[in-house]
């Protein structure tokens, strides 16, 4: 068998993206799991999403077989990769290829860190990462939850972010999340500019005291970097922020909301499954160690 290799940047054509999408739904059935989350699909036709794709082909059927991408998923050189390989293409040198011009593609574009993903019940990639020289480091659950209405409290108000509301934000992010200051106005630029995303803010009393960014991607609504202030916590902002989302994803006609939790977050998680959200799949993450 001949098979090539070719590397494409974002945004890739809707065709490309048909054969990605393909591949990802054939390998998925094969193994189990939704290789299209872990890939990183729909940011590949996005415009304002930083990363590449390498593809490989079997040259005699024209047909891809193989897929790896890599994403900056926050614009600051740390790259998110993922490879999958069509099931009756595996074991034949493909992944090490693709994972080669993946290497190549991050010292092109000046990668200052990496993490790899894979699924946690995935028969082949942790082995593969491990073969290679990576360690387990983290792991995010996918959690889903309905979108529904909900009713809210009258005193706290949610409104879209502005930019008077950023020395209290950064106040946030840093207490919340252990951000330095320059990593919370990063998130805060990327959150508040990037086309795809809308950056809220919670307000009681003429303060901003809690935040949450969405995504609409199709038919689910994404919900990321959800924050209350430790000084403001007990007080049904975290919770009313999330009722707020699946409200605007029951008004928008989305069918669910999808948000990502490190699954060493117990206080995060007993939120979020009091608000009827369960695990959908969970996400490995492994940095190289040789």
């Amino acid at each position: 068998m001949s098979f090539s290799t070719v590397t494409v940047s974002f945004p890739v054509d809707m065709e490309t993206f048909e054969e990605m999408r393909a591949l990802c739904s054939e390998a998925g059935q094969a193994d189990n799991v939704r290789y299209e989350l872990i890939m990183n699909l729909q940011a590949a036709k996005n415009y304002e999403m930083s990363g590449f794709c390498v593809l490989a082909y079997d040259d005699e059927q024209n047909q891809l077989i193989g897929l790896a991408s890599a994403i900056d998923m926050m614009g600051l050189h740390t790259y998110e990769w993922s490879i999958v390989v069509a099931p009756a293409y595996r074991q034949k040198g493909i992944g090490q290829s693709l994972l080669q011009e993946v290497y190549n593609g991050l010292a092109m574009r000046g990668a200052d860190g990496t993490l790899a993903l894979t699924f946690e019940e995935g028969p082949y990639g942790a082995q593969f990462l491990k073969n290679n020289g990576y360690s387990y480091s983290f792991s995010e659950a996918t959690l889903q939850g309905a979108a529904q209405s909900a009713e809210r409290p009258d005193n706290i108000e949610i409104r879209r972010y502005e930019e008077a509301d950023r020395e209290m934000l950064v106040a946030i992010f840093t207490a919340a999340f252990g951000d330095t200051m320059e990593e919370a106005h990063d998130l805060i630029d990327y959150n508040s500019i990037s086309e795809q995303l809308t950056l809220w803010v919670a307000v009681l009393e003429n303060q901003v005291v809690g935040t949450v960014t969405t995504r609409q991607e199709e038919s689910v609504q994404w919900l990321t970097a959800l924050a209350v202030h430790p000084q403001h916590t007990g007080l049904g902002i975290g919770s009313t922020l999330l009722k707020w989302v699946q409200q605007l994803a029951f008004d928008g006609g989305q069918q669910h909301v999808l948000l990502d939790v490190e699954i060493d977050n117990a206080r995060a998680l007993s939120i979020y499954e009091k608000a009827g959200f369960v695990k959908a799949l969970q996400i490995d993450y492994y940095v190289y160690v040789k």
